[in-house]
Formats: structure tokens, C-alpha cells, sequence
């Protein structure tokens, strides 16, 4: 006989997560099942442990900046206290309990397994079916994308979990990928003296960005001993039991001790029993409304959605499911044109809303403006690897900024204020009469609006 339920909500990765933890301490008998880590990918293979990475090659970069304006330094990178950091500070050796715990202290029944959709409001996981009487929240994430390439399927090859639990680290390495994950990681690993070489299909890097991001990033990780091979999809790889060879379009081949493969993630919703609620399992996302349902009785939240592969994200719609589900009277509607995004390099490259060519594409009458940290005084007095630049994307139709990008050395940070001015479709004109703290680098948001 099935358990009467309020809700189930199947995976339980940031975004379930919250949501489960929220419906339960507002009073709603609420399940919640999860066959791996509860709190999915961030905390254990993503944004927690990657900055932990990324922070201790940052510090390595600074130290080596001391010279020529503080005095001399050394530094002689260990990966040790990297690995030590993030196998006792951030996931507790990939242990869940923890997280597990907190779920349940807020009322959550927790099911350690793997939940299918028997049709509306029941859900089966192992021997024990549920009726969920609110609905049911689909939570499941993405998984790494392994493109089709000869040979590759068979090797050891990494995805971003095997780099996230590295203890040593290799003496070369070859990353599929010039996305924003696969960037981060090369960085890292180059700060530790790994030589790393990048394949990218694309003509440029964070393809998905700004050419002027694409071309900043490029050039902080060549400063950082990186080679990059772009324009050039791998053809073929092998194996020789200590080495990688792969083989290029153009017929060349580079060799690595490892092979990082960072080609994107992708949702895998086949096994879900989406069909018995009317959804399409064969999809390549869940498509979701403006209150985030995704069907009668069901909603979708986080990566699975193809909204947007960020914690922030599932964070977001997260708190739309649950104000929805608890009939709230101030439920928000989802509203995606103000996405902010980060990738953390260094220097850290943030952007929001659209880019030029996206703008462009939608028909909008675009004026953009941009500006150079090195420009501003802050920049000036940054002096070492200060490269960077604001760049601010004008409907001048509407007189808003529908898209910016902020990159520099706080670039991430500088970005609160444009994500705002984009969300609130802020007037140019208001934000030209602003007062901008000086000497900042957001300051340069002033230049960057005069440049419009």
C-alpha cells in the first residue's frame, strides 16, 4: 500500500535540497530521494572544492606578483593541502551524513535510492511506493556529456569528479573542453606546475561569452604556461597504459600523462517514468512554466530544466516551486533575462542577462560600452595583472542594459550591480546620475555608461 505523502521530491542536489527542507518546516509531510550525495554536485564535485582549488593557485599567482612591487618572493606549490582542504573541509571524504542529517532535523523522511514516476503523485523507490497528494518535484540534475569520440569510451579518462578527488597530481594533461569548467580547472592545475593543453572545437574559449572574454582568458592562461589548440575537434583518442595521444581533424596529435574530459553535462531523464505523468522522457530538458510546473502536479527545478547549469539557479527555482506549492500570495514568477554567471578565473570573468550577439540575434537596436580596468584609477593602482574590462549591452529602444559583462580582478563581485541594473531594467539615465564609490573598480561602470 502506498505511504500518503504532501510531496516527493526526487533528487536532492541544491535545489531539492532546499526545497524538501523548506516544504518540511513549513508543516508538509515531504520525501525526499536521493541515490547519491545529498546536496548533489556543488559541495562535493563542483563550486565548493573547485574555488577551494581555485583559491590556493590564486594565492600561488599573488605570491609571484610580489616582485617588482612589495619586494621578492618564492612560493613552491604542494597540492597536498589542497587535496587535505577539500577532502576534510568541504565533504567530509565525500560523506554525507552531514547534509542527510540536516535534511531530516527539518522533517524531510529521507530515502537513500532511486525514484520512478508510477504515475500523478506516486512515486516508487526500492520497495516502498509514495502518494504524494501536493505534487512531486523533479530534481535530478545533469551528468558529464562523454562525446562519441573513437576510442575514447574504454580509457580512464577524467571527468570533473576525478579531478576534484586528486590526491597527486600529473605531470601533463589534456582537457577536452574550453567551456567554463574545463578553464577553471586548467588554470588550477597549471598554477601547480601540471603542463596542460586545451581542445576546443570552437574558434575561441567560453564560447558561449563575449569575444573580449574569450580573448582575456586566453591570455591570462597562456601567461599561465597553457597551450590551446582551438578550432580543432578530436578525431580519435588512445591509451597507452601512461599516456593519452589524441588525435586532431587536421591529423596532428598531442599527448598527455591524463585526459580531463569538460564537454558540457547533459540531463538524463530517461529512467524517471516521465511518460506516466504526460512528459517526454526522451527530452533533453524538462520544460518548465513560469511557476516552474512542469505538467499537472509535477514540477522540475535546477540543471534538469535547461535553464541554466548554476547553483544559483536551482536556488532560484527552487523558492518558485515551494511558494507556488504552498499557495502563496506573493508566489514569484520565474524570470531568466537577468541570469548571472561567473566563471573564476583570474581574472574573474562575470556576465548577466545577454551578450552582444545575442542581443543582436533577438533584433534588439543594441549600443554597447565598454571600458578597461587598467583605465580606472583602481585598476592603476592595481598594477599587477590588472587586465580587465566592463562591458554593458543597451536596448535603445528601451533605454535598460540587457546584458554586461564584468571581468577583472574582482570581476565576480563587480557584477552585483549590473545583475541589479539588469533584473530592475534600471534606466541608463538613472544610472548615469549615480554616485560611484572612489576609488573602486566598479567605478568603471561610469566610464563603461559614457562609453554608450
Amino acid at each position: 500500500m502506498a505511504e500518503q505523502v504532501d510531496v516527493v521530491v526526487i533528487g536532492l542536489g541544491v535545489g531539492g535540497e532546499e526545497a524538501s527542507g523548506r516544504l518540511a518546516q513549513a508543516g508538509l509531510n515531504v520525501v525526499g530521494i536521493e541515490p547519491r550525495l545529498v546536496g548533489g554536485e556543488c559541495p562535493y564535485f563542483g563550486c565548493i572544492p573547485s574555488k577551494m582549488m581555485i583559491r590556493a593557485g590564486d594565492l600561488i599567482a599573488e605570491t609571484r606578483r610580489v616582485d617588482g612591487m612589495a619586494g621578492t618572493a618564492t612560493v613552491t606549490p604542494d597540492w597536498a593541502p589542497v587535496a587535505r582542504r577539500i577532502r576534510d573541509e568541504a565533504t567530509d571524504n565525500w560523506n554525507d551524513k552531514v547534509a542527510v542529517d540536516r535534511l531530516v532535523g527539518k522533517g524531510v523522511t529521507f530515502v537513500r535510492g532511486r525514484g520512478t514516476i508510477t504515475g500523478p503523485g506516486r512515486v516508487v523507490s526500492g520497495d516502498r511506493e509514495f502518494e504524494a497528494s501536493r505534487g512531486i518535484i523533479v530534481a535530478t540534475g545533469t551528468v558529464p556529456v562523454v562525446p562519441p569520440i573513437e576510442g575514447l569510451a574504454g580509457t580512464p579518462f577524467w571527468t570533473n569528479q576525478d579531478a576534484i578527488r586528486l590526491e597527486t597530481l600529473p605531470a601533463s594533461l589534456l582537457v577536452l573542453g574550453g567551456g567554463a569548467i574545463g578553464m577553471e580547472l586548467t588554470q588550477v592545475f597549471a598554477r601547480f606546475g601540471v603542463q596542460v593543453t586545451v581542445i576546443e572545437g570552437a574558434d575561441r574559449v567560453l564560447a558561449m561569452e563575449e569575444p573580449e572574454s574569450s580573448e582575456l582568458a586566453r591570455f591570462a592562461l597562456e601567461r599561465d604556461g597553457v597551450t590551446f589548440r582551438t578550432g580543432q575537434h578530436a578525431k580519435s583518442v588512445s591509451h597507452s597504459g601512461d599516456a593519452f595521444t589524441v588525435t586532431l581533424e587536421d591529423g596532428s596529435t598531442v599527448t598527455g600523462e591524463k585526459l580531463l574530459v569538460a564537454t558540457g553535462r547533459r540531463v538524463d531523464i530517461r529512467e524517471l517514468g516521465l511518460d506516466q505523468v504526460g512528459l517526454d522522457p526522451a527530452a533533453r530538458r524538462i520544460e518548465v512554466d513560469e511557476h516552474v510546473r512542469a505538467g499537472d502536479g509535477v514540477w522540475a527545478i535546477g540543471d534538469v530544466t535547461g535553464v541554466g547549469v548554476f547553483t544559483h539557479n536551482a536556488m532560484y527555482q527552487a523558492n518558485v516551486a515551494v511558494l507556488d506549492i504552498l499557495g502563496a500570495e506573493d508566489a514569484p514568477k520565474a524570470s531568466y533575462h537577468a541570469m548571472p554567471r561567473v566563471t573564476f578565473l583570474d581574472p574573474e570573468i562575470g556576465a548577466v542577462g545577454l551578450t552582444e550577439k545575442q542581443a543582436r540575434d533577438q533584433g534588439l537596436d543594441v549600443r554597447t560600452g565598454i571600458t578597461q580596468v587598467p583605465a580606472s584609477t583602481r585598476g592603476w593602482i592595481h598594477k599587477a595583472d590588472n587586465e580587465g574590462f566592463i562591458k554593458l549591452i543597451m536596448d535603445n529602444e528601451q533605454g535598460v542594459l540587457v546584458g554586461a559583462t564584468s571581468a577583472g580582478p574582482t570581476g565576480g563581485e563587480v557584477l552585483g550591480t549590473l545583475a541589479l541594473a539588469v533584473h530592475a531594467r534600471v534606466p541608463v539615465h538613472t544610472l548615469r546620475q549615480m554616485i560611484y564609490a572612489y576609488p573602486t573598480i566598479h567605478r568603471a561602470i561610469e566610464s563603461a555608461l559614457a562609453d554608450l
